[in-house]
């Protein structure tokens, strides 16, 4: 299920069409959890994975061999850390397994999250919670 090398991408639905029909199926999950969370971020390709933005991202996804890879950044893992515990985290990423269905409220408790984050960012500094 590897993407041949140099392949770039210029839309989220051909980055999905790249890959296998139950994996596709995953990818529009994750899409759809995205959206929900985040109705006013725009679908974007960064870094030629799919990614969510306001003025920057808020969060990439991509699909690997073994894995759907969700980078909410940091502070997004480290705001779910305990809820994560059942998976494979770094510091700015977490490895659902290809062959388990995704956590996909907890994808979306983590959007929002991050899409607060980025809101209070662009708060005038005297007016953040």
């Amino acid at each position: 299920m590897a993407i041949p090398p140099g392949t770039k991408f210029d839309s989220i639905a051909s980055y999905h069409a790249a890959f296998p029909p139950e994996v596709q199926a995953q990818l529009r999950a994750m899409q759809d959890a995205i959206q929900q969370a985040a109705p006013e971020a725009t679908p974007v390709i960064s870094y030629n994975m799919p990614a969510f933005r306001l003025s920057r991202v808020l969060v990439y996804y991509a699909a690997h061999k073994h894995h759907i890879g969700f980078y909410p950044t940091a502070s997004g893992i480290a705001a779910f850390a305990d809820l994560l515990t059942p998976y494979k985290t770094s510091r700015g990423a977490v490895q659902f397994p290809i062959d388990q269905p995704l956590p996909l409220e907890l994808i979306r408790q983590m959007v929002w999250f991050r899409l607060q984050e980025e809101n209070d960012r662009k708060k005038p500094a005297g007016r953040r919670r």
